[in-house]
């Protein structure tokens, strides 16, 4: 994904396979980025980020576990971009919340059965274990609900990023 933004204008002259090859690096989930490349084009920023909110809403549950498993767990290394700029902060943990989190990390799939997903974008690495922590305690409906809206709000940033020129968040 390109820091710059393509625009508004170029993502909706894209071809659908590229539209959604593109789509695909903000959320994994095949589904979901087909949704929002056949819903293209967009009159505006806010039209996409609604229907991006839209797609994910009408994903079954094995379609959240594809876009979950695009995402690394918190602490580990990240393999793409879009992680390593949203985990940022974690270059800067402590040992010992390293280690909690990767302990934290193993209780919650063990619990959950996936990936522990947090918007990290502005959290340091102790809100990160806190927010795990207090997460752990969740039956797994409403834990499952949580994911939905974390991943919506990952979502969006990368979408804003992706699509607007200049943008950093």
């Amino acid at each position: 994904m390109t820091d710059t933004g393509i625009g508004l204008d170029a993502f909706d002259a894209l071809p659908d396979t590229a539209a959604e090859n593109l789509l695909l690096s903000c959320c994994s989930s095949p589904a979901w980025a087909r949704a929002v490349a056949n819903g293209r084009p967009y009159g505006t920023l806010a039209d996409l980020l609604a229907a991006a909110d839209r797609a994910l809403d009408a994903l079954d549950e094995d379609e959240i576990d594809r876009a979950l498993a695009g995402h690394p767990r918190i602490g580990d290394r990240p393999d793409n971009a879009n992680s390593a700029r949203e985990q940022a902060a974690m270059s800067d943990a402590d040992t010992a919340v390293r280690a909690a989190i990767a302990e934290g990390n193993r209780a919650y799939e063990a619990r959950f059965g996936h990936v522990y997903l947090v918007c990290a974008t502005g959290r340091t690495p102790a809100e990160l274990l806190a927010i795990l922590r207090e997460r752990l305690g969740h039956e797994p409906a409403v834990e499952r609900r949580i994911v939905r809206t974390e991943l919506a709000e990952i979502n969006r940033i990368r979408l804003r990023r992706l699509i607007t020129p200049g943008a950093a968040a």
